[in-house]
């Protein structure tokens, strides 16, 4: 009985190492540059809707947002209001980091 609960917990553990290995490869495969968002900076500048590239490089760029929040030099444009509202159109949440 023993021997198949150490088994299972094996299993589980694998699992568990191969899901979080998963999300760590997508993470990298993102290219966190700020300045692939150029595409958005009419739209946050005039607080326009955003235009279809503007809202694909906005959700390519959503992992890398937490960082672009901790940078103290980036931060101000994160949390400008016409970013939110970019942000809010194209359906990227502002994260909490």
């Amino acid at each position: 009985m023993k021997k198949v609960v150490s088994v299972r917990a094996v299993c589980l553990f694998i699992a568990a190492m191969a899901a979080l290995l998963s999300v760590a490869r997508v993470a990298e495969a993102v290219n966190c540059n700020p300045l692939e968002l150029n595409s958005c900076a009419g739209a946050i500048s005039s607080s326009s809707n955003p235009s279809r590239t503007c809202c694909s490089k906005l959700q390519e760029q959503k992992p890398c947002l937490c960082g672009y929040l901790r940078d103290p030099s980036l931060r101000p444009y994160v949390n400008a209001p016409g970013a939110k509202y970019v942000a809010s159109k194209c359906g990227v949440p502002i994260p909490n980091c």
